[in-house]
Order: C-alpha cells, then sequence, then structure tokens
C-alpha cells in the first residue's frame, strides 16, 4: 500500500515527462539551460525556468533565435566549465549539425546534454527522424528514456558521462515519453 502521510504527499508530482526532465536539470546542478521551441520538446526549457526560480537556484535559462544558436550558447557554456543543456525537437537537431559535429570531436569542460526530443510517427513534426543516428554520426553517447521518471535519472548519468569523457551527450526521449505523465 502506498504511503499518503502528508509528508510523503509532498515529495512526488505528476509531471510530463519534459518537467522531468527539467527537474533532473535542476537536480544535477545545470547552471545554463537553452531551447528553441518545437514539439515534442517545447515544454523542457519553460519548465527549467518554473523549477529554478522555485528552488532559487543560478541558472541562465535563454530562448534562441534557433537551434544552431540554442547549440552554440549552452556550448560555450560547458567550455567554461559549466554545466549546460540544449533541448530541441528532432528536425532541430539538423539546423544544429554543425556545431554538434564540432563540439564531439572538440570535446567539452563542463557537462554537456543536448536534448534531442524525437518524434516518431510523426505527430507534431513534418518529418520522421531518429537523433541515434545523428550521435552515431557525431560518435557521442545516446540515453533513450522509456518513461518520464527514466527521463529525469538518466540526466545526471548523462552529465557524469560527458564529464569523464569530456563529450557532448544525448538524451533521445520521444513524443511519448514527453508528453507522458508519471508520478515523480
Amino acid at each position: 500500500m502506498e504511503n499518503n502521510s502528508p509528508s510523503n504527499r509532498h515529495t512526488r508530482e505528476l509531471m510530463l515527462g519534459n518537467e522531468a526532465i527539467a527537474r533532473g536539470f535542476i537536480e544535477s546542478g545545470c547552471a545554463m539551460a537553452t531551447s528553441y521551441p518545437g514539439t515534442p520538446a517545447s515544454e523542457i526549457l519553460s519548465s527549467v525556468i518554473r523549477f529554478k526560480d522555485q528552488a532559487a537556484q543560478p541558472l541562465h535559462a535563454q530562448w534562441a533565435v534557433n537551434e544552431k544558436v540554442a547549440f552554440e550558447i549552452a556550448y560555450a557554456g560547458s567550455m567554461v566549465g559549466l554545466r549546460t543543456a540544449v533541448s530541441m525537437k528532432q528536425v532541430g537537431l539538423n539546423v544544429a549539425s554543425d556545431p554538434l559535429m564540432s563540439a564531439a570531436y572538440m570535446g567539452t569542460r563542463g557537462g554537456f546534454i543536448v536534448v534531442s526530443a524525437d518524434d516518431p510517427g510523426p505527430h507534431s513534426s513534418q518529418t520522421e527522424q531518429d537523433s541515434r543516428l545523428m550521435a552515431m554520426l557525431a560518435k557521442i553517447p545516446v540515453l533513450d528514456p522509456s518513461s518520464p521518471r527514466e527521463a529525469r535519472d538518466m540526466v545526471a548519468l548523462a552529465y557524469e558521462i560527458s564529464e569523464t569523457f569530456e563529450i557532448p551527450v544525448m538524451l533521445r526521449p520521444t513524443t511519448w515519453v514527453c508528453h507522458a505523465r508519471q508520478d515523480i
């Protein structure tokens, strides 16, 4: 039987997968998050901003004019040793492909997570794309969560891998993970 005591009720929350990813950024000490809005990844940065304000944590959050600029801003933060993240939909990864390939061989200093939210089907995108193939081309690791809770938990692992090997790490949630709700 689940513990529904008053103290336990406040520690758990029903969250969208995108909110869970944002919570993972906050819990893992992300210092800079950038994004270009596009479904299924749209709610990630706005959730980061909301959670940052609740946690009173210093974190720079910025919308960018396109995915390439969002990537480059977050990558610059990583190169000075900050934990950073950029989020976009899979079609946007094409726009950011030049700096992705460069970052993969130039490396990172701080942890750097590239969230590419894939839209199998596609439900809200022009085309279907599998970002794992872009990661393979760039020779960077990919974490592929199957639930909102797993997505949140994989953020810490992604930072650990990125900092250990000094490379970007891709987190690849799908539409079903981004827009599913789970008790976190």
